[in-house]
């Protein structure tokens, strides 16, 4: 995967999430080969189009917080989508130990 350009490795690796479990943004890194681009995957997920099909709201951070405002519709969005996958969210808040994806 080195020969692709790294917003394209982020992307595979998040049409790899299967449902139901989340990942935190360094792991994103860490399976697209990009160690210690936490942030980059951060950018990357920001400037997704609208319409993409990517499952954005599987990744929180190392802390297993939404990293989104809660009341920000896109925070509102995230909660929902995990919720409708069958995911505890607490006060912006989803267990790592229960829902990290071991890939």
């Amino acid at each position: 995967m080195r020969d692709i350009d790294p917003e394209q490795r982020i992307y595979a690796v998040l049409a790899a999430i299967p449902s139901g479990v989340v990942v935190t943004y360094g792991q994103v890194a860490e399976l697209a080969g990009l160690p210690r681009a936490a942030r980059l995957v951060g950018r990357t997920l920001r400037h997704l189009p609208a319409d993409s099909t990517l499952p954005w709201h599987r990744v929180i951070n190392a802390a297993g917080k939404i990293s989104l405002p809660l009341d920000s519709d896109s925070g509102k969005r995230q909660i929902a989508r995990l919720q409708e996958e069958g995911l505890v969210v607490k006060g912006g808040r989803i267990s790592l130990s229960k829902y990290r994806w071991r890939a």
